[in-house]
């Protein structure tokens, strides 16, 4: 083999690399990878350790992205794709991913995954630790889950969100960007995680609660706070059987409808007793016991306290 041909062969090699460079970027990429000396500060904040991130990043048309770990790695990943389609593997079951949808891989468990040929995806994507990051698997498991736009989705919210946190950690790591970060972190992770309170935030009791039944009979109990009403009146008022009403209130909210009435009832008393001088044989009244003595009973069982122990209590 004569100089030239090895000359052409190593050209060749040299722009074989450059373009498998090439395909590990795309164009209006975004990534941070903090320090290995900060997140083992962040593992040992009291702020910080609960949740926080390690790695995050935005990645649009993500053409030939692909990524494979026959051992895991160490923390969780968690894949939000906004738009085209991609796909995962893990435990031997690979599953499509499309637009709005987003999944959370756990650490420590081989798998791969990556961009759609023909529809490359566009992801926000974050790698996080902390003790609480179990508690994001177990409500979601590994499968995909739907973010579906509608009229109060918020997804823009939540996108501005995650560009908060981006730019936080692009500032440079400060505790209190690092704080900041992680406590925004649970916050955008609570807004998939329960996914129609964040998208009821903002709205009127009247619109997005009316199609929720345990959040149209919780409006109901607000609404009637003073009068002596029933587990019957409530079931009546969004015309179901009381069986059927109870059994699927306490599965949305884990307390029985008295019991969420009761804490309520002493929520409200509590402003009375914080804002104004009206004795506790009135108050009670204005919140549906008719009984003042029993009223005491379910306050102190509720706040630990007597009424008149909570109104002796500085507060803020």
């Amino acid at each position: 083999m004569d100089y030239s041909t090895i000359y052409i062969l190593l050209y060749f090699t040299k722009v074989s690399s450059i373009i498998m460079k090439l395909k590990e970027g795309f164009k209006g990429q975004r990534a941070i990878v903090l320090p290995e000396t900060i997140v083992n500060t962040m593992e040992h904040n009291p702020l910080t350790s609960p949740l926080y991130i390690t790695d995050i990043g935005y990645y649009p048309n993500a053409e030939s992205h692909f990524r494979e770990r026959k051992e895991g790695i160490s923390q969780n990943i968690f894949i939000y794709c906004v738009k085209g389609k991609g796909w995962f593997s893990i435990n031997g079951v690979t599953k499509n991913i499309n637009k709005n949808q987003f999944f959370i891989l756990p650490a420590g468990i081989p798998h791969a995954y990556g961009s759609d040929e023909t529809e490359p995806w566009t992801i926000y994507w974050i790698h996080f630790k902390g003790y609480n990051a179990q508690f994001c698997l177990e409500e979601q498991q590994v499968y995909p889950k739907n973010i579906i736009p509608g009229e109060h989705s918020r997804i823009e919210y939540r996108n501005q969100l995650f560009e908060k946190i981006y730019s936080t950690l692009g500032m440079g790591y400060s505790m209190e960007h690092l704080q900041y970060a992680s406590m925004c972190l649970h916050y955008y992770m609570a807004s998939l995680m329960y996914i129609n309170i964040f998208r009821d935030d903002t709205f009127s009791e009247n619109s997005t609660r009316e199609k929720d039944l345990a959040n149209s009979a919780i409006h109901f109990m607000r609404e009637n706070i003073e009068k002596k009403i029933m587990v019957e009146d409530i079931a009546h008022e969004l015309h179901l059987s009381t069986s059927y009403f109870s059994t699927q209130f306490q599965k949305s909210t884990g307390f029985t409808p008295i019991a969420y009435l009761n804490n309520l009832r002493i929520q409200e008393a509590c402003q009375y007793l914080d804002f104004t001088d009206m004795k506790i044989n009135q108050l009670c009244h204005k919140i549906g016991y008719d009984d003042a003595y029993y009223f005491s009973r379910i306050f102190t069982k509720i706040m630990g306290i007597s009424p008149k122990e909570y109104k002796k209590r500085k507060k803020g």
